[in-house]
């Protein structure tokens, strides 16, 4: 048994949702360390997209310029007929977040990108090989047991607040007696990773080929990978349909040749709908998969755990260093909780658009939705609004009530800031509280700036210059406050306005606790060849 050492924060899986906690909490200074049983990244590609308000997440912690070289942004998304004509084409419409708004990855890829970036701060430590036993809440900390797996040696560490992102068959939940409830699709699917050898027509966009006798997915991956996903029915043999000769009957239907990719591996998996209990158990959180999971049809498995540990860590920060009470972090399953059921539940309609199997209906759903995006092109925006990502809002949680833009995501356009460089919002607001305001500073801004706020005056692009103001150059920034009747916001740290006044109104006083608001250090974004 070795010697036992304190942090602030023990992660506990080294996946995307670790690894992005890891970066946040590393760039807000905290003495973190990371516990991961495999050796190396997981080489298997699983999750196949991401959005644009993930890749904001990324920006944060300097780290979505390198991941934007190696993602497929702007491809369009195609649903077909058993003869392959589609009939919903589409490209994802942005949401205003400053970054592509739906972009194709490969997660190897991804992952070495988000471990490079944790590399640039000392103050995270990373344990490869070794196993969580146990996590056990002791008083004001946490205690863990650890089984180092290269020397069969023993560690216990003690942490002030311990996030569990080990995936859905998470230990820690187990351990702690949470339950995961939901249910486990009975119909298996094959997952078929390829590297691609020559390109074909239409490689480059994603196809729900939504045929009654094979629903399948063909979707491109960046640095030349394919990959498709096919189910397995109830009469047939999941170890012969997983060979490679079946494999290439399946893509020979579609005219690829073994000319076109080299198969890499093929896996066979099962889709859940889940959600544990709590996601809180005393100083222990529950992120990602571990907390939820849901279908693959939307692409939004590890987007949904970034989005966790991104509401999360700020706040675990702001308790440790006693700016804001622990009662703060109970605000974290409220807030994230009715987004996940959101996303997941349209992840479950899609699914049932795509894999449908009775034939009267598939003829139906073709004829119908293709007349109604052909006849009617904005209805595609509409069925995106509905049947897509939803926006980024919280209904519920830490937020001062009874104004329009309260709880909404503010949008990030690209801004000239208070030095007169050009740059995308959040970078000018530094990721933190911060006031903006687009006429005079509201009455009862004094009690924010008094907690180490910054307030920004809002210019538009052709109002007159105002010292220390940041001019939003598109006026899309101004039109947001508008249409939300707001003339002054206060931003938390995650971009999520926490309270707002109208014109000649004063803002909401800050909330009981809250008692200092610090900016993080800037971080050095990594860009090629900057690989630690």
């Amino acid at each position: 048994m070795t010697d036992t050492s304190s942090y602030d924060v023990a992660i506990i899986g080294y996946g995307p949702t670790g690894a992005t906690a890891a970066n946040i909490l590393g760039r807000l200074g905290l003495k973190v360390v990371v516990i991961e049983r495999d050796p190396d990244i997981y080489r298997r590609a699983r999750a196949i997209s991401v959005d644009e308000e993930v890749m904001r997440v990324w920006q944060s912690v300097g780290l979505a310029d390198r991941l934007q070289e190696d993602m497929l942004p702007g491809r369009p998304i195609a649903f077909v007929d058993a003869n392959c004509v589609p009939f919903i084409e589409w490209v994802i419409g942005s949401k205003g977040s400053g970054h592509p708004p739906q972009q194709f990855i490969y997660q190897p890829a991804v992952d070495q990108v988000l471990r490079e970036g944790v590399a640039r701060f000392p103050s995270v430590e990373v344990l490869v090989e070794h196993e969580c036993l146990r996590a056990l809440n002791k008083g004001d900390e946490v205690e863990l047991m650890l089984a180092d797996l290269a020397t069969d040696t023993f560690q216990r560490l003690r942490a002030s607040y311990v996030i569990a992102a080990d995936g859905g068959s998470s230990p820690t939940r187990g351990q702690l007696g949470i339950g995961y409830e939901g249910r486990t699709y009975g119909e298996r699917w094959i997952v078929i990773d390829t590297k691609v050898r020559k390109t074909w027509d239409a490689h480059d966009r994603l196809r729900f080929h939504c045929t009654p006798k094979r629903p399948t997915v063909d979707c491109p991956t960046p640095l030349m990978h394919h990959r498709w996903e096919f189910p397995i029915r109830a009469d047939e043999d999941e170890k012969k349909l997983s060979s490679h000769e079946e494999i290439w009957k399946v893509l020979g239907a579609q005219g690829i040749t073994e000319e076109n990719v080299e198969i890499l591996r093929a896996v066979v998996y099962s889709h859940h709908v889940r959600f544990a209990d709590r996601w809180r158990a005393g100083r222990i959180f529950l992120a990602g998969d571990a907390a939820h999971a849901m279908p693959p049809w939307l692409g939004q498995g590890m987007s949904a755990g970034v989005r966790d540990v991104n509401n999360l860590c700020w706040k675990i920060a702001a308790v440790l260093r006693g700016q804001a009470p622990d009662k703060l972090l109970d605000s974290y399953q409220s807030e994230r909780m009715p987004h996940v059921k959101e996303v997941t539940r349209r992840a479950v309609m899609m699914g049932r658009l795509i894999t449908e199997r009775h034939r009267p209906i598939t003829f139906v759903r073709d004829h119908l939705l293709r007349r109604l995006t052909r006849g009617l092109p904005r209805s595609v925006d509409v069925l995106q609004k509905y049947f897509w990502i939803p926006d980024a809002r919280y209904a519920d949680g830490f937020l001062a009530a009874g104004q329009p833009a309260v709880g909404w995501q503010i949008p990030q356009p690209r801004v000239i800031d208070t030095k007169g460089a050009t740059v995308r919002l959040d970078d000018a607001l530094g990721n933190r509280w911060a006031i903006l305001y687009t006429d005079a500073l509201p009455t009862g801004a004094g009690a924010w700036t008094e907690l180490g706020l910054p307030a920004f005056r809002i210019d538009g692009p052709n109002s007159a210059s105002h010292n220390d103001a940041i001019r939003d150059s598109s006026g899309n920034l101004l039109a947001w406050l508008k249409d939300r009747a707001a003339a002054a916001v206060v931003v938390r740290p995650d971009g999520f306005v926490y309270a707002a006044g109208a014109s000649g109104k004063p803002l909401p006083p800050p909330p009981a606790g809250l008692t200092q608001c610090n900016a993080p250090a800037p971080v050095e974004p990594i860009r090629s060849g900057t690989a630690a």
